[in-house]
């Protein structure tokens, strides 16, 4: 049986400006880049394989680092720092691909707008996550 958010244990350290910029960025990084792969995928072309590839994986690493680092259940901060490290370095590989098909697909403009301000807040949060050890 799966635990009620009584039972659930408490969240660790504050949840600060940078943090609450990182778990929205994530979350509006993960549906555009979903969004962006799914178009992608309707147009079929090869020359879009990676930018697929790499929107789906973008859009995995936002889909957890958001949540976890709103829990912030981990007891070592350094493994939420190593996480949203992580996203912003994918949000980072996703943005650059993106941008070599924006001009002919405004889905991947949208993507890497997404991706460059989610890999943004990710370094900022991680920056706040090794300041405060939280």
């Amino acid at each position: 049986m799966p635990a009620r958010p009584s039972q659930l244990p408490p969240a660790r350290g504050s949840l600060d400006a940078p943090i609450l910029r990182a778990i929205q960025a994530c979350h509006t990084c993960a549906e555009a880049c979903i969004v962006c792969a799914d178009a992608g995928l309707d147009d079929a072309a090869a020359s879009l394989a990676r930018c697929i590839r790499l929107a789906l994986d973008c859009a995995e690493a936002c889909s957890t680092t958001g949540p976890a680092l709103a829990r912030r259940t981990v007891a070592n901060a350094a493994l939420l720092k190593q996480m949203a490290e992580t996203c912003a370095e994918l949000c980072e590989a996703c943005a650059a691909e993106c941008d070599r098909h924006a001009i002919e697909h405004e889905e991947c403009r949208l993507c890497a707008e997404a991706c460059r301000a989610c890999e943004s807040a990710c370094r900022r949060a991680a920056t706040s996550l090794g300041a405060t050890g939280s």
